[in-house]
């Protein structure tokens, strides 16, 4: 009777299409055959972070495999590869880099090899981020040494070699993956990726769930690219930061009245001269309930979409 409940419950496990496996302190939610992802915590960069707070991912083809984002540090980057060795033996043929942020890139190097007969994957990012990667290099790396201290040592950046102007698709053998490159939305880097096996969509930075949605580049042009995404034929979606959904297409309305209501705010505050220090405590009021992190959040989309919206 034990061996069978044993049986039953591994067949159960088995069955389980989001089952959570951990590997050393490093925990693995299978989303669909093949697909890994890794939930970062949920922690702002200013309080706490430790290289950790995005989701990374990986994807297993016959050929080799595709890793979604790295992490924010090379010892982040290390323990997803090790993950990574502990499902599979097939080579990483991969590294995609959804855009520039540092929580998503700094991991990259610890995919680089480690002897000169070991390949070396390819680097999938934005045609710009590349550039972008050096034009913040100085200000990521102090960024860094900051938060990180030691941890900070040995993530160096890794720039894309297989840049991406508009769609490219990437072969792992019985699946194909698409990559699509965006117009600046969440940053001017962004790129999302769809697994034809799986209808797995990798969303990136264009949709945070529960997590307060951050604009760095172009609110106009995130809540467009927002609206495009609910077109994909995707069947669950991976976010940037929150969980795996199969009830996307909400998720991605969510982010959309979010940035909604908060660009109608602050054109109203600039219209009725409410300076952007007094806009920050009232834009999006209406959304703080709705979300985590909303303060700090928000507080900083202000600071960034007002002095644009000023000029519109």
């Amino acid at each position: 009777m034990r061996i069978l409940m044993i049986t039953m419950s591994l067949f159960s496990i088995m069955g389980c299409t989001h089952a959570q496996i951990q590997h050393e302190n490093f925990a693995l939610e299978t989303v669909a055959e093949g697909v890994y992802v890794h939930h970062g915590q949920n922690l702002d960069i200013d309080t706490g972070y430790q290289g950790d707070i995005c989701n990374i991912s990986f994807i297993v083809g016959s050929k080799g495999v595709a890793v979604i984002d790295t992490g924010g540090s090379l010892k982040v980057g290390g323990q997803l590869h090790a993950a990574i060795r502990k499902v599979t033996a097939l080579p990483v043929l991969y590294v995609v880099n959804t855009h520039v942020h540092p929580d998503h890139i700094y991991g990259n190097a610890a995919f680089l090899p480690k002897t000169a007969t070991e390949a070396k994957p390819e680097f999938v990012g934005h045609e710009k981020l590349g550039h972008a990667m050096d034009l913040r290099s100085e200000q990521y790396t102090k960024l860094n040494e900051r938060l990180l201290h030691e941890g900070a040592k040995g993530s160096d950046l890794v720039k894309p070699t297989l840049p991406v102007t508009s769609k490219l698709e990437l072969d792992l053998g019985d699946r194909v993956l698409t990559v699509t490159a965006h117009p600046p939305a969440h940053t001017n880097t962004d790129i999302s990726l769809l697994d034809s096996k799986t209808g797995t969509l990798f969303a990136g930075d264009l949709l945070f769930i529960t997590r307060t949605p951050v604009v760095e580049g172009d609110i106009k042009g995130l809540i467009a690219e927002i609206i495009n995404l609910k077109s994909s034929p995707a069947k669950q979606v991976v976010p940037g930061h929150g969980p795996v959904t199969k009830d996307w297409v909400a998720a991605l309305t969510d982010a959309e009245r979010y940035l909604t209501v908060l660009l109608s705010d602050v054109r109203a505050n600039i219209k009725r001269n409410i300076s952007m220090e007094k806009t920050m405590d009232t834009a999006a009021e209406s959304e703080r309930s709705k979300w985590q992190l909303f303060e700090i959040a928000n507080r900083r989309n202000v600071n960034t979409i007002y002095p644009v919206l000023e000029w519109e």
